[in-house]
C-alpha cells in the first residue's frame, strides 16, 4: 500500500454518489491536458462541480476502470481561472445562477467575479439582464451557501451526507453546529432522513458516552419508530427491551431503567396491558405517544358514531326496500345480488359499516347503488380514497366528485386537519374506497371529522396487503365479535369470470396457482436467472406490451416488484426502464442527484409525507411526471396524478424516486391498465400470497409475470404469518378496560 499522496484538480462531474454513506465516484481534471480526467473514489461530501479540490489519499487501480485515486479527505479552494469560475458558478451551486447567467457574470467581471459576489454583491446589477431582485437573491444565496459550507465541513468530520447537512442547516440555521455537537439525538427526531444510527454516529464523534441514558432513550424511541414503519402500533415490552439491547449493545438493566424513565415522560412512551393476540397472558404494550392517542381516539369515536341516537339519514329507517331497490334497478339497469342488497341496506341504516370483497364481486356497483339511493333522498354524500388514482376511479364510477382523504380533510402544514371533531364535515354519508390502505393515524383523522349521526362506509379488499403506515384498520374493523357491521361479497359476476386477471386473482387468494397459458390477458415469461428476469421485465414493459397492445409505457404500464433491492428489484429496474423510456437526449434538461438522474418526462413518486408541499400536502406514494427542470432557479416541477403542479428545490430531490418500477407495497390503491411483475427466487423472503394478490389486482386489463415457476409457487403457498401489533380490535370490542396504563 502506497503512502498518502496529494492530488489537486477541478471537480468536473460526479458520476455516482451514495447519499447514505457518502461514497462518491467523480471525474477530476488535474490539468494534464488532452481532455484526460482522473477517476476519484471516496467521500467527497459537499464538493460541487467546478470547485478546485486539494485531495489526500492513495493511488490504486481498478480491474475495469484502470488507474484511480481514493480520496480520504479534501479541502476546497475557490477557482482562480475564468474558466474555473465559469464552471463553478454554472454548476447550480448558487440558487439563481445557472450556466447562462454564470457566463454573463464572468464575461463582465472576469477573475474578480467571486470577490465581487463576496464583498460587493450589489455590483451584480451591472451585468446585462440582472435586475435588482435577482441580484439580491444571488447575494443571499451566496451567504447561505457559505454558512452551509461551514456546517458541512463540521458535519463531514462526522460522516453526514450533503443533502442531510442542507436539511440540518434549514432546520436549525446558525444553531446547526451547536445542536449537532450538544444534542445530536435531537436530529433523529427533528430532521427527516436522519435516523438514530446517523445521530448515534455523530454522537460518538462528538464524544457522547456509549451508555449515556440520553443515548439509550433515543435508541428505544428509534426502535419503536422503526416498528411503526413495519406496521406495528406498539411493541410488547419484552421484545422492545431485547431489540434495545441488541441495537445499543448495553446492559439489559440500563435499558429497563431508561424505559421506565421514558414511561414517566408525557412525551416519551405509554405502557398499557393489552390482550395477547395469540390468546396467551396479557402483554405489556409500549407505544409512542401519538400512536396510543390515535388508537384511543379512533376506537372511542367509532363507538360513539355507532351508538349515537342522532341520524342524518332518517329517511332510510322505514323505507320500503322492495320499492327502493326496484326504482334503483330501473336507474342502473341491473338487479343487485342478495349480498349486495344487504350491503346497501347496511350502509344506509347503520352509522358505520364495512364492505369488503375481491375483484369482480361487484363492490363498485354496490357503492354506486348506495350513492344513487342516498342522493335520491337528498343526502349530502362525500366520497374519498387514500390515493389520487383511487379517488379518480371512484369519481368515474359514481359520477360524483371524489377527493383524496388528505384533500377532503384539508390537512395543513404540520399535519393538522381543517376538519375534525370541532369542525366536522358537512356530510350525511361519507364513503371511503380502498380502505385497506388507511393506516391508524389517517383513519383517526378521518373518523374525527365525521359528524355525529352521519354514516361512514369503508370499502376495501381485506385480503390485500395492509397499509404502508402503522395498523391494519380494515382488518381490525372486520374482527370477529367486533361491533362494526360488515358485508363480504364473494360471488364473482359472470362478465368478470371471462377475465383471466380476475380469475387468477381469486385462484391466488385461495392458494391455487394461476393459469398462465391460453389466456389473452395473463402471461408468464419463465426465466430462472434473476438478472435475466430483470432485463426481460424491462423489455416486456418498455417494448413488447406497447408494441402488441398499443399501451403507453409511461402512462399505462407499471412494473411492480416484490422488493426494492436486487437485480430484479424496483431500484435496478427503475434505472433500466428510465434508459428505455426517458433516455438522455441533447437539449433535454436533467439533474443528477445522489445516484439518480432526473429528466423532464420522468415518472416519479414522493417517498415521504410532506405536509408543507402542494395545497394539502404531498403524500408518500403520490405519483407524477416531471414537467419542468430549471437549472437557474434549481427547481424541478412535478404534475401529480391529481393534476397539481408541485415544485421541488434541487436540495429536496431525495424526497422523490423514479416510479417506472415501484414496490408492490407502494402500489396499493392504484390501478393500471397493465402490470408487469418480476417474481424471482432472490425475493424469496418477500414472496407471500397477499403480496402477489395485491400486485395482480392492480391490473385492469393485463398481467405479465416474469421469472421463476418455483418462486411463483412459493408466493401462492405462503400465507403471511406476520400479524401487526395493534389493539384496535380489542378496544372496539371492549376487551381493554380503561385505566390500564402504567
Amino acid at each position: 500500500m502506497s503512502n498518502v499522496a496529494v492530488v489537486e484538480g477541478v471537480l468536473e462531474r460526479i458520476t455516482y454518489a451514495n447519499e447514505e454513506n457518502g461514497y462518491t465516484v467523480a471525474r477530476v481534471d488535474t490539468g494534464r491536458g488532452g481532455g484526460d480526467l482522473l477517476t476519484v473514489v471516496g467521500s467527497l461530501l459537499g464538493a460541487q462541480p467546478g470547485e478546485s479540490l486539494r485531495m489526500e489519499g492513495r493511488w490504486g487501480s481498478h480491474p475495469q476502470y484502470g488507474r484511480q485515486f481514493t480520496c480520504e479527505n479534501y479541502t476546497t479552494v475557490l477557482p482562480a481561472t475564468v474558466q474555473g469560475i465559469r464552471r463553478y458558478l454554472g454548476s447550480g451551486l448558487i440558487k439563481g445562477i445557472g450556466p447562462r447567467i454564470a457566463d454573463r457574470i464572468v464575461d463582465h467581471f472576469g477573475t474578480d467575479t467571486l470577490d465581487v459576489i463576496e464583498d460587493d454583491p450589489k455590483r451584480l446589477i451591472e451585468v446585462p439582464g440582472l435586475g435588482p431582485k435577482r441580484t439580491k437573491l444571488i447575494g443571499a444565496a451566496w451567504e447561505e451557501q457559505k454558512a452551509i459550507k461551514e456546517v458541512m465541513v463540521f458535519l463531514q468530520g462526522v460522516g453526514v451526507s450533503t443533502s442531510i447537512a442542507v436539511r440540518i442547516y434549514k432546520k436549525y440555521g446558525d444553531a446547526s453546529i451547536s445542536v449537532t455537537r450538544n444534542q445530536p439525538y435531537r436530529l433523529a427526531a427533528d430532521v427527516w432522513g436522519i435516523g438514530f444510527l446517523t445521530a448515534d454516529r455523530i454522537a460518538q464523534a462528538v464524544g457522547i458516552p456509549h451508555d449515556s441514558p440520553e443515548r439509550v432513550k433515543a435508541g428505544l424511541q428509534y426502535a419503536l419508530s422503526q416498528s411503526t414503519d413495519q406496521g406495528h402500533c406498539f411493541l410488547p415490552q419484552e421484545r422492545l427491551i431485547a431489540d434495545g439491547v441488541k441495537l445499543l449493545q448495553v446492559d439489559t438493566g440500563l435499558v429497563i431503567d431508561c424505559l421506565a424513565e421514558l414511561a414517566e415522560d408525557p412525551e416519551g412512551v405509554v405502557r398499557e396491558q393489552v390482550p395477547d393476540p395469540e390468546g396467551g397472558d396479557p402483554l405489556t404494550a409500549v407505544y409512542l405517544v401519538p400512536f396510543h392517542r390515535a388508537e384511543l381516539s379512533l376506537t372511542g369515536r367509532l363507538r360513539r358514531l355507532l351508538h349515537t341516537e342522532e341520524d342524518r339519514m332518517p329517511a332510510f329507517r322505514d323505507v320500503d326496500w322492495e320499492r327502493a331497490l326496484g326504482w334503483l334497478a330501473g336507474r342502473t339497469g341491473a338487479d343487485l345480488a342478495p349480498e349486495q342488497r344487504d350491503a346497501v341496506k347496511l350502509a344506509l341504516t347503520r352509522k358505520v359499516a364495512v364492505l369488503t370483497g375481491g375483484p369482480g364481486c361487484g363492490k363498485s356497483f354496490t357503492v354506486r347503488s348506495i350513492v344513487e339511493l342516498a342522493r335520491a333522498k337528498k343526502a349530502k354524500v362525500v366520497l374519498a380514497a387514500p390515493t389520487g388514482r383511487a379517488a379518480k376511479r371512484l369519481s368515474e364510477l359514481t359520477g360524483a366528485e371524489a377527493s383524496t382523504v388528505h384533500r377532503l380533510l384539508e390537512l395543513k402544514p404540520g399535519g393538522d386537519a381543517a376538519y375534525d371533531g370541532d369542525r366536522p364535515l358537512d356530510a350525511d354519508l361519507v364513503v371511503v374506497d380502498e380502505a385497506s390502505m388507511l393506516d391508524l393515524l389517517l383513519a383517526n383523522k378521518l373518523v374525527k371529522a365525521v359528524a355525529p349521526g352521519a354514516h361512514l362506509l369503508l370499502v376495501g379488499d381485506v385480503d390485500q396487503l395492509p397499509s404502508v403506515g402503522a395498523g391494519e384498520v380494515l382488518r381490525d374493523l372486520l374482527a370477529e365479535g367486533g361491533p362494526v357491521p360488515a358485508v363480504r361479497l364473494t360471488r364473482i359476476f359472470r362478465q368478470a369470470q371471462q377475465s383471466g386477471v380476475v380469475t387468477n386473482a381469486h385462484r391466488i387468494n385461495t392458494g391455487v396457482p394461476p393459469i398462465t397459458e391460453g389466456l389473452p390477458d395473463f402471461f408468464l415469461f419463465a426465466e430462472e436467472d434473476t438478472e435475466e428476469a430483470g432485463r426481460l421485465t424491462v423489455d416486456v414493459a418498455a417494448r413488447r406490451i406497447p408494441a402488441r397492445f398499443g399501451l403507453d409505457p409511461r402512462r399505462d404500464v407499471q412494473v411492480l416488484a416484490p422488493m426494492h433491492r436486487g437485480p430484479a428489484g424496483a431500484g435496478t429496474l427503475n434505472g433500466l426502464l428510465q434508459q428505455a423510456v426517458t433516455p438522455a437526449r441533447p437539449g433535454l434538461a436533467e439533474k443528477r442527484f445522489g445516484g439518480r438522474v432526473f429528466r423532464v418526462g420522468d415518472k416519479v413518486t414522493q417517498i415521504r409525507n410532506n405536509y408543507e408541499k402542494g395545497a394539502n400536502g404531498v403524500f408518500n406514494g403520490t405519483v407524477g411526471v416531471v414537467t419542468a427542470l430549471d437549472l437557474d432557479e434549481q427547481r424541478l416541477t412535478v404534475r401529480t396524478e391529481e393534476d397539481e403542479e408541485v415544485g421541488y428545490e434541487f436540495s429536496e430531490l431525495d424526497e422523490l424516486a423514479h416510479a417506472y418500477a415501484v414496490t408492490i407495497h407502494r402500489s396499493q390503491g392504484s390501478e393500471y391498465p397493465a402490470v408487469v411483475i418480476p417474481v424471482t427466487t432472490s425475493a424469496w423472503m418477500m414472496l407471500q400470497r397477499n403480496l402477489l394478490y395485491t400486485a395482480v389486482t392492480r391490473a385492469k386489463k393485463l398481467v405479465v409475470l416474469v421469472g421463476s415457476r418455483k418462486a411463483l409457487g412459493q408466493a401462492v403457498r405462503t400465507v403471511s404469518a406476520g400479524r401487526r401489533y395493534t389493539a384496535v380490535a380489542a378496544r372496539l370490542s371492549g376487551r381493554i378496560p380503561v385505566g390500564n396504563i402504567t
